[in-house]
């Protein structure tokens, strides 16, 4: 059992919970994550570390309250206990001084993308981050993203606040103005790295592409054991079948069938909402 230390509530569906883990928190790198069953009956399921705190032995957890297991999870508080914790799993960022970087978060991927740029930042790289939500209210870690960034830029998709539009659009426009000032025409951007939802890092590969910005992203696919046994988070990356757990979670996103991802996600779209309407009944929560 791993003991909830800490839960904060970041926006109405999004919680960050801190969990004694001080096997996984002395091991922990930035871009890993775990996999976690609420109860012996629960489902697994992936979710990025988000920060680690080794004299502790505590780690992150950020969660968004979308189907049964997360509002289960969303349910427990400080002092109740998670069944099972597995992690670190999965390969860590590569972390060096690569010059200048963009660190692109979108809704929840706001909470894998900071320890990433907190790394970035320390090795010695330029940090410009480019944060987004629907809205003002779903934004999250602004304060500490602020802190480990040398520019940081807001987005919503209601333009209630920052700039009005997706983390995509506001990159071109970023990307396009720091090429007209360029003599050589040249980007002074070494990489790219983004985390959030599938279609918009694919849409930021599409920026990036023409570029030819080198361009990582963490995928999001159906996970279910975490150690490359089960096969079912496999994703089509430069043609080839890899899997996301063992083999990523981050890739090149120039290199990853995006297609191919979206419709993997679906697959269970409809099993999920049978199995999260039967459990609000039973509960009787709001429909």
């Amino acid at each position: 059992m791993y003991k909830i230390i800490k839960k904060e509530k970041l926006t109405e569906d999004i919680d960050r919970f801190y969990i004694k883990a001080p096997l996984i928190a002395e091991k922990a790198k930035p871009g890993q994550f775990a996999v976690i069953r609420i109860n012996e009956e629960g489902e697994r399921i992936p979710l990025t570390i988000a920060d680690y705190d080794r004299k502790n032995g505590t780690i992150s957890l950020v969660s968004m309250r979308v189907g049964k297991t997360t509002t289960l999870l969303s349910g427990l508080k400080q002092g109740d206990s998670i069944q099972d914790v597995v992690g670190p799993l999965g390969n860590a960022s590569e972390i060096k001084n690569f010059g200048k970087v963009i660190c692109i978060g979108g809704g929840v991927g706001i909470a894998p993308v900071f320890p990433i740029t907190r790394e970035l930042k320390r090795a010695g790289n330029y940090i410009i981050s480019i944060i987004g939500a629907r809205s003002k209210n779903l934004l999250i870690l602004k304060e500490e993203m602020e802190n480990v960034s040398d520019e940081l830029y807001i987005c919503s998709d209601d333009g209630s606040t920052g700039y009005h539009g997706f983390v995509s659009g506001f990159l071109k426009e970023y990307l396009d103005k720091d090429l007209s000032g360029n003599k050589d025409k040249e980007t002074s951007i070494a990489r790219v790295i983004a985390i959030g939802p599938a279609q918009m890092m694919a849409a930021v590969a599409e920026v990036t592409r023409s570029s030819c910005i080198k361009t990582i992203v963490s995928l999001n696919s159906v996970m279910v054991d975490g150690t490359g046994m089960c096969g079912a988070c496999r994703v089509e990356v430069n043609g080839k079948t890899k899997f996301v757990c063992v083999d990523g979670p981050e890739f090149d996103a120039h290199q990853v069938n995006f297609n191919l991802l979206l419709s993997r996600q679906k697959i269970y779209c409809d099993d999920e909402g049978v199995c999260f309407d039967l459990y609000k009944h039973k509960c009787r929560l709001p429909q």
